[in-house]
């Protein structure tokens, strides 16, 4: 019969389900006609599953329970087991979603952070979102090289961000920051790169802890927030 050319088309609808945990700040109940900045902070590889206190083992969680207060709500999801957060895009979408609707966010002050998977994960979904996120704080992370990564982050150059990696980190190289790094300083884009020398993996900790990170994060703002599938909204 020869070649033939046909389409199929279909609709599909996708169930999906994410688990968090939520940090309010000391002051929530009382301001109820303040908006509030929001970080959404995206675990590693070894906190996935279905205990949700594993979450805070490391990072802001890890800090929260540590009893130290923020002023600004955190956005703790966790990953499925056997998943990465590069392949949870539309669950996130979905959380961020329903964050917004939820609670009194400001739109300007939405930010970004994760380590080691969750490094990988904030390079990801905000390079689906490029005008989303104030600004990002990836630690020991990198990208996927066959979804168009390192050229691909070339639309994070308006972003600020605040690289962090061990130069001796033998999990993830921090090679894997670097080539993201290099593609936006040739850009002049917003973005700093802290290398700690002789750290490995565990870059985290240090990052976290700089006295600077804070400060920094919530100065950043957005004027031209859009939040939807492309980022091509005005």
């Amino acid at each position: 019969m020869g070649l033939i050319s046909n389409i199929v088309e279909k609709t599909i609808t996708k169930h999906v389900r994410l688990p968090y945990f939520l940090y309010l700040p000391q002051d929530f109940e009382k301001e109820q006609s303040q908006t509030w900045p929001v970080v959404i902070f995206l675990h590693g590889a070894g906190e996935r599953g279905s205990d949700l206190t594993l979450v805070g083992k490391h990072g802001l969680m890890q800090q929260v329970l540590e009893g130290r207060e923020f002023p600004f709500i955190i956005v703790a999801p966790q990953c499925p087991v056997d998943y990465t957060w590069d392949r949870s895009l539309d669950e996130l979408d979905c959380l961020l979603a329903a964050i917004i609707h939820d609670y009194p966010v400001d739109l300007g002050q939405i930010y970004l952070t994760g380590l080691s998977m969750g490094g990988y994960g904030t390079w990801h979904w905000a390079a689906r979102h490029p005008r989303a996120f104030a600004a990002l704080v990836p630690i020991c992370g990198g990208a996927m090289p066959l979804t168009g990564f390192p050229q691909k982050v070339a639309v994070l150059k308006d972003v600020p961000i605040w690289v962090f990696h061990g130069d001796d980190d033998q999990v993830v190289p921090v090679k894997q920051s670097e080539q993201l790094v290099e593609v936006l300083q040739g850009l002049d884009a917003p973005v700093r790169f802290t290398r700690y020398p002789g750290i490995g993996h565990n870059s985290w900790s240090r990052a976290y802890a700089e006295p600077e990170l804070i400060p920094w994060l919530l100065a950043q703002r957005n004027t031209r927030f859009c939040f939807e599938k492309g980022d091509d909204c005005e």
